[in-house]
């Protein structure tokens, strides 16, 4: 990816029991330091994911690293930035706050 240029990832997730699940989705972007350039604009994690007993989705992740990122001195031997997601069943009745808000 370029740094400016938007990318779409994807990610898949697959339900192997026999009930459904409500599930929330938490990211990791390695190494730390390149995390404040990563910008999501629209992600699956921004709200809770249905799947179905046995079902396996694609999760699609739209995101870009600010071209800021390539004038840091301190990003200049980075060349691989890792974006992970974990995902989790959601406690019933918990609500996800909406990003950037409080």
């Amino acid at each position: 990816v370029v740094p400016g240029e938007t990318a779409l990832a994807f990610y898949k997730a697959k339900n192997p029991t026999d009930k459904p699940i409500i599930g929330i989705s938490t990211y990791n972007v390695v190494p730390f330091e390149a995390g404040q350039y990563f910008n999501k604009i629209q992600c699956f994690c921004f709200e809770e994911q249905r799947l179905n007993p046995q079902e396996e989705v694609d999760m699609p992740v739209f995101f870009y690293i600010d071209p800021e990122f390539a004038e840091d001195p301190k990003m200049a031997k980075v060349d691989l930035i890792t974006l992970s997601y974990t995902f989790f069943e959601a406690k019933e009745g918990q609500k996800l706050p909406l990003p950037g808000y409080r």
